[in-house]
C-alpha cells in the first residue's frame, strides 16, 4: 500500500485541522503512506459542498453508513461530535476499516471498552486523537524522563485553561450538552491533560476531584462552528448539563503525585496548556502557547548558573523538527496533527498499532469516569475499580 484512502466524517474545527494534515503530509515527510482525501462527509449538504471544495477532498455524502460501508476506502476518520464515536467506529471496525477518532474516545468508559473490543477483534489499526503528544517540546520533556536525566519524578502538575464561554450570553453549544459531549472542561480539556500524564509519568492509581457549573442556563444556538455560535435576540434558554471547571489530585502507581485543573472560565486564558514535572535531578515546564519552547533545570548543573533555561525545540536533535524549517524558524498547533497522521501512516506501513490508540483512550476515559465517581460520592476512587 502507498497510498491510504480515507474518508472523514466531520468538516469544522478538527476536520480542518485534519485535512490540513492529510494535504501537508507528504510535502514534509515523503516516506509516509501518501493520504488521498477521497471522501467527506456531513449532514448539511450545503455546507458540506463547500467542505469538498475548501479542504480539497473528491467528494462528500451526508450518510455516513454509506461511507464507511465503501470498498474504496482503507481508513474513517471520525471527528463528529463525541455522542455519535463509538457508532460510527463499531461499523467502520464491522466494515474493516482502520480508524482514527478524536478525542474523548466515546461518551462513557462502557462504549470506550466495547470500541477498543471491536476493533481488536476486527484486526484494524486504531488511533485516537491526542495531538499534544506530538509537539516535539513534550517528546523533549519524555526523553529527559526516560533517559533519567529527571531522576526519580515526584510530581506532575497540569492546567489546561480557557476563557471562551466566559460571557453568561454565549450560547448553548454542544459541548456544554452532556447528552452530545459527554462531560465539559473536564472530558474536553482534562482528557488532554490526562493522557499527558499517562504519556510521561505512567498510569494513574487513584483521584479525588471537584467541579463546578458556574453558568446553568444559556441561549439556545442558532449557528455554531468550533468554539464560535450565535444566538438570536431574545432566544430561548437551555440548561448547562456539563462541568465548567473541575480541578482533581491524583496519585501515580510510580508514587508521584499529580494535580490536574481544567476551566473555561480563566480569563485572559484563550487556551493555556500547560505542565510542569519535578523530579529528584531536575524539573520541566511546558506551555502549549509557547509550544516549541520546553523550560528546563538540572541540579547538575554548577551552582552560580542554576535556573531554568529556555529550550527550543526546533533543532534537528528534536523529535519531527528535521522535516521542518531551519532551527529557530517555529512551527504552530497545526503541525502536532501532522505528526500525529505521521505515526497512523507509519503504523498501519509496518502493520502495528500507532500511539496513542484505543487502549490509550480507555485508559484516559477511566480516569474521567474515576472523579466524576469521586465527586459524586465525596472520596477518592482507584482506577481499578473502574
Amino acid at each position: 500500500m502507498k497510498q491510504l484512502r480515507i474518508g472523514m466524517i466531520g468538516y469544522k474545527f478538527m476536520g480542518k485541522a485534519h485535512s490540513n494534515a492529510y494535504r501537508s503530509l507528504p510535502m514534509f515527510f515523503p516516506r509516509a503512506l501518501k493520504p488521498q482525501m477521497s471522501v467527506i462527509c456531513g449532514r448539511n449538504a450545503e455546507a458540506l459542498q463547500e467542505a469538498v471544495s475548501q479542504l480539497g477532498w473528491s467528494e462528500g455524502v451526508t450518510d455516513w453508513k454509506e461511507l464507511v460501508s465503501r470498498s474504496d476506502i482503507d481508513l474513517i476518520d471520525i471527528n463528529a461530535p463525541s455522542n455519535a464515536h463509538k457508532e460510527i467506529a463499531l461499523a467502520a471496525a464491522a466494515a474493516g476499516k482502520h480508524i482514527f477518532c478524536e478525542k474523548p474516545l466515546a461518551l462513557n468508559l462502557a462504549d470506550s471498552r466495547e470500541m477498543l473490543e471491536a476493533a481488536e477483534k476486527a484486526g484494524i489499526v486504531h488511533m485516537v486523537g491526542f495531538n499534544y503528544r506530538f509537539s516535539p517540546a513534550v517528546r523533549l520533556a519524555k526523553r529527559l524522563i526516560e533517559s533519567g536525566r529527571l531522576g526519580t519524578v515526584y510530581h506532575f502538575r497540569a492546567w489546561f485553561l480557557q476563557d471562551w464561554i466566559l460571557d453568561p450570553e454565549f450560547p448553548l453549544v454542544w459541548r456544554l450538552q452532556k447528552e452530545i459531549a459527554g462531560s465539559g472542561s473536564h472530558g474536553d480539556l482534562g482528557a488532554h491533560l490526562i493522557d499527558l500524564a499517562h504519556f510521561l509519568v505512567g498510569d494513574v492509581q487513584e483521584v479525588i476531584g471537584m467541579s463546578e457549573t458556574f453558568v446553568k442556563e444559556r441561549p439556545l444556538a442558532t449557528e455554531m462552528t468550533g468554539l464560535s455560535a450565535k444566538a438570536g435576540k431574545d432566544a430561548p434558554r437551555g440548561p448547562v448539563t456539563v462541568d465548567d471547571a473541575t480541578l482533581f489530585l491524583a496519585r501515580f502507581a510510580n508514587g508521584a503525585l499529580g494535580s490536574f485543573e481544567a476551566t473555561r472560565f480563566a480569563a485572559g486564558h484563550r487556551s493555556t496548556n500547560s505542565f510542569e514535572i519535578n523530579g529528584s535531578l531536575g524539573s520541566v515546564k511546558f506551555d502549549f502557547e509557547r509550544m516549541n519552547e520546553l523550560e528546563v533545570y538540572l541540579t547538575s548543573d554548577d551552582e552560580d548558573v542554576q535556573g531554568f533555561r529556555r529550550v527550543l525545540a526546533t533543532d534537528p536533535a528534536h523529535d519531527y523538527a528535521e522535516a521542518w524549517w531551519p532551527p529557530g524558524h517555529t512551527i504552530g498547533f497545526e503541525h502536532t496533527f501532522i505528526h500525529e497522521m505521521l505515526e497512523l501512516s507509519d503504523a498501519i506501513a509496518e502493520g502495528r498499532q500507532p500511539e496513542p490508540n484505543f487502549r490509550d483512550g480507555v485508559k484516559c476515559q477511566a480516569v474521567l469516569e474515576a472523579v466524576e465517581r469521586s465527586i459524586e460520592e465525596r472520596r477518592w476512587v482507584p482506577i481499578a475499580e473502574m
